[in-house]
């Protein structure tokens, strides 16, 4: 087990300076990458190099969630995300997930999906055949493409044909590149080796080739996190643990059988996954294009977790889905804000990193369902939104907590009741 504790007690009292100190120590950070979290991110003129009409940038809040153990190891995650409640809630979950042991986690090797749409092809059978029959001279080809990739041990996998024999523009044939990316997200490598396979399959299937671009529904590279909570751990006022536990078990229910239900569980596991992809400067639209699909993979929208009571009364629960993440190339090694979020978890891989992130949704998703099936959501969330409020309606900095604990305490947090306060 590392001998450096992700257990931060009372580091939200912390002034922000003393926060980043804290940090700091742990990831044995610099002058300059201290200053790159408190003022120092991404400049107007880096962004202009990074896309076309560029103004300027947007910045969201960073912030670490504590208390993680994966594996034995702990983590401290960061985490960009502009919604209150996120990170104390994400927190508290990983402290209950902790008396358990921690996540178990696992991954599979980074295997991406390319694909390759072939039209106007006049024997489909043959065509398949001839892609079966050459498939090993297909990855070959499918090799040239990345040279350092392929001197990682990563590369092609396998071929695989797909007939579609009624589509609304006739059969199609799409060959599927399953590609081994290493520690790149991949989609560079992936579409380059579709354009480099693509005369070769042209030639053999006597078709047309069309699109050539990588799936975002990376089901060949998942990763999954479990966990198992002591019972006892998830009392709260007027609550026994075992009562929580059971309720829990039944708000996961609720979304295995309900679509409307599976969205919004499912987003809360994104409110997680995506701001720490967003910190670590990884593409999450491919990350939420890729679970939303995969949560459909049996033809029915569902809940990506299992939560239920096991045999012993405690709470257990997994979570697999896509994780198309990578730790080189594109904003990872270009944002230093990025850079710097990568240094304080303290990855070696890509599978590593996405395992980090499944613990991650994990987490956040039981955190959501304990409020809801218990206390209710509104109670830590909105108490936490009232300072957003209070800024919302013109408070000060010195102004801003009196206001809130005010609005808390009434039980009314809008932004005209705020705004009247102000003016009292």
């Amino acid at each position: 087990m590392s001998e450096r504790s992700s257990r931060l007690p009372g580091f939200y009292k912390l002034s922000l300076a003393e926060r980043v100190e804290t940090i700091a120590e742990w990831a044995n950070l610099t002058g300059d990458e201290k200053a790159i979290l408190v003022d120092r991110g991404l400049k107007a003129d880096q962004a202009d190099m990074m896309i076309e009409n560029a103004l300027g940038t947007f910045e969201l809040p960073l912030g670490i969630a504590a208390n993680f153990q994966i594996n034995g190891r702990d983590y401290l995650i960061p985490m960009a995300v502009e919604e209150p409640s996120v990170l104390a809630a994400i927190s508290h979950a990983a402290k209950l997930i902790r008396a358990g042991g921690g996540f178990h986690t696992e991954a599979t090797e980074p295997v991406m999906i390319g694909q390759i749409q072939v039209l106007d092809v006049p024997d489909m059978d043959a065509a398949v055949s001839a892609i079966e029959t050459h498939k090993a001279d297909l990855m070959a080809i499918a090799d040239t493409s990345d040279p350092i990739i392929l001197k990682f041990g990563g590369g092609a996998r396998d071929i695989i044909p797909r007939v579609f024999p009624d589509t609304p523009v006739g059969p199609m044939l799409i060959v599927h590149l399953h590609f081994d990316t290493r520690d790149a997200m991949g989609a560079n490598a992936i579409n380059t080796a579709l354009e480099r396979l693509a005369p070769r399959i042209a030639e053999l299937t006597n078709g047309r080739t069309s699109l050539r671009i990588l799936s975002n529904l990376a089901d060949q590279r998942l990763a999954t996190a479990r966990c198992t909570i002591p019972a006892d751990q998830l009392a709260v006022p007027g609550m026994s643990g075992t009562e929580a536990a059971r309720r829990i078990e039944e708000a996961n229910a609720f979304a295995i059988v309900d679509p409307y239900r599976a969205a919004t569980h499912n987003k809360g596991i994104m409110n997680g996954i995506d701001a720490v992809v967003i910190a670590t400067g990884n593409d999450w639209r491919a990350i939420e294009a890729g679970a939303h699909t995969y949560a459909s993979r049996n033809g029915r929208y569902t809940s990506l977790t299992d939560w239920h009571v096991d045999e012993n009364g405690d709470l257990y629960g997994a979570i697999t889905l896509p994780m198309a993440v990578g730790m080189v190339g594109g904003a990872t090694k270009v944002h230093p804000t990025a850079r710097v979020a990568m240094k304080i978890l303290g990855v070696k891989s890509a599978p590593e990193l996405a395992q980090v992130m499944a613990a991650v949704g994990l987490a956040q998703n039981l955190a959501a369902i304990k409020a809801l099936s218990t206390v209710g959501i509104q109670k830590g969330h909105m108490a936490l939104h009232a300072r957003q409020v209070a800024m919302a309606a013109g408070a000060s900095s010195d102004q801003i907590q009196q206001i809130a604990d005010q609005l808390v305490a009434e039980k009314n947090i809008n932004v005209n009741r705020a705004k009247e306060l102000l003016g009292s």
